[in-house]
């Protein structure tokens, strides 16, 4: 899995200014905006290989995978992050507004496949854990910290450690545990937005309910965080990403901005004075910045990207360009077989 440069994460307001054992260098969500699909059964792994985006098969104990469904026309229908919690279950965190949808949409194609799909969600406590002293506290709290793209799986917990240094904690839910006084204890508590803002800082976008169906998986940089597969079997739109990889070019991708006002919501459209009226790009995701105004993740024209643009409508509030902390490859020449 491709990980992203780390990038500075400025702490809240709410922190505490003096010194007190590291806390300000700690931060924790109690609520991440996240939900849990477990696939249990001797094929798991070979009915998510016909079905997702990655290499179920490359898919090895103790690493996480990005993932994606996606419509027979190549466009993401949900994201996910897989890892295998034993010898025949394979678990996944999805975002929650999916979460139903998927349980069913993919129980619709079990069929005679020996596995169950349940959403476990309800089952768990959340938490996720980031700053500088993420890994130091995690160790101190859990025993234990993953390295990013590494689960550490126990019978009281698992750990993930997520491509931009994060660390998503689950705990059995209902439990009077005393690790959640001690994390609590070591940390400074944030909001799901600013938890969700890390996310689209790392420029991994989230796929839920608003955004499905709206972007074929390069566009969104897939590719790039390794959420797919060129060389596994056939999955749905397998035949619509392979023909964008090998054969066309891509003109949008997903890109980093940033907007002095409130954060757009999923699926808003973005202008430009070279199209006009007409959009060239849509908000895969958007959160309140630390510092103000707010941070977002969008699909946009490349040609759109050497003029201002303004979200919203043409005359709406402009955005400024910022750096992924990945790169973006220069667009392919456009490979026309020859008959």
């Amino acid at each position: 899995m491709t990980s992203p440069t780390p990038i500075p994460i400025p702490i809240p307001a709410t922190a505490a200014n003096s010194t007190d054992g590291g806390r300000e260098s700690v931060l924790v969500c109690t609520a991440p905006e996240l939900g849990i699909l477990d696939f249990t059964g001797p094929d798991a792994e070979s009915f998510l290989q016909g079905q997702l985006s990655s290499d179920l098969k490359a898919l090895v104990p103790g690493s996480v995978q990005l993932s994606s469904y996606n419509s027979p026309k190549g466009r993401m229908l949900a994201t996910l992050m897989l890892w295998r919690e034993g010898a025949e279950s394979i678990r996944a965190l999805v975002p929650p507004d999916v979460a139903e949808y998927l349980r069913k949409r993919l129980g619709m194609y079990v069929m005679r496949a020996k596995l169950v799909v349940v959403d476990t969600t309800s089952m768990h406590m959340l938490f996720g854990i980031a700053g500088a002293g993420a890994s130091s506290t995690a160790t101190q709290v859990f025993g234990c910290s993953p390295d990013r793209g590494q689960v550490l799986v126990g019978e009281t917990k698992t750990l993930l450690g997520l491509p931009d240094g994060r660390i998503v904690v689950l705990l059995p839910a209902a439990t009077d545990d005393s690790r959640v006084a001690q994390l609590a204890a070591r940390a400074t508590a944030i909001t799901p937005e600013y938890w969700r803002w890390l996310g689209i800082r790392a420029g991994v976008p989230t796929i839920g309910a608003a955004t499905q169906d709206l972007f074929v998986l390069q566009t969104a940089n897939w590719d790039l965080l390794d959420g797919v597969s060129f060389q596994k079997g056939c999955y749905p739109g397998q035949e619509i990403v392979a023909r964008t990889q090998y054969l066309g070019r891509l003109k949008e991708r997903m890109q980093l901005f940033h907007v002095d006002g409130p954060p757009p919501p999923p699926a808003t459209k973005l202008y430009g004075n070279v199209y006009g009226d007409q959009a060239c790009g849509t908000v895969v995701d958007a959160a309140p910045a630390p510092e103000g105004g707010a941070d977002l993740l969008a699909v946009v024209q490349l040609s759109a990207l050497d003029g201002p643009l303004r979200v919203g409508t043409p005359d709406g509030s402009a955005v400024a360009l910022l750096p992924l902390p990945y790169a973006i490859p220069a667009p392919a020449k456009v490979n026309r077989p020859k008959l």
